[in-house]
């Protein structure tokens, strides 16, 4: 569910300190654990570290991210890769094909 409109955008303030103590083009990484932020139009050319869970995910802020949540930009799920142990043995023999094909 979206946030009412007569409440307006909620974007974390201190973020909004942070921001106004940089000038524009700086390339410092504000980290924050605010994903819920919304990326305002004076966040723009910032480069922000989202938490993702784990580490933080350098995002840089352009002009088409206005509007959006930090945290759209920083996934907190990983693709490992799918198959198990089969997968693995037809990755193992490919590679010993190329090798072979190389030489």
């Amino acid at each position: 569910m979206s946030r009412s409109s007569y409440k307006g955008p909620y974007i974390d303030p201190r973020l909004l300190k942070k921001v106004a103590l940089l000038k524009v083009g700086d390339r410092t990484v504000i980290k924050t654990w605010s994903r819920s932020s919304e990326i305002a139009p004076e966040m723009v050319g910032f480069t922000f570290g989202v938490h993702n869970g784990k580490d933080f995910i350098p995002v840089l802020i352009t002009e088409e991210m206005v509007g959006h949540r930090l945290g759209e930009f920083a996934s907190t799920r990983k693709f490992v890769r799918h198959g198990g142990k089969i997968q693995k043995e037809l990755e193992t023999k490919a590679k010993a094909a190329e090798s072979t094909v190389k030489k």
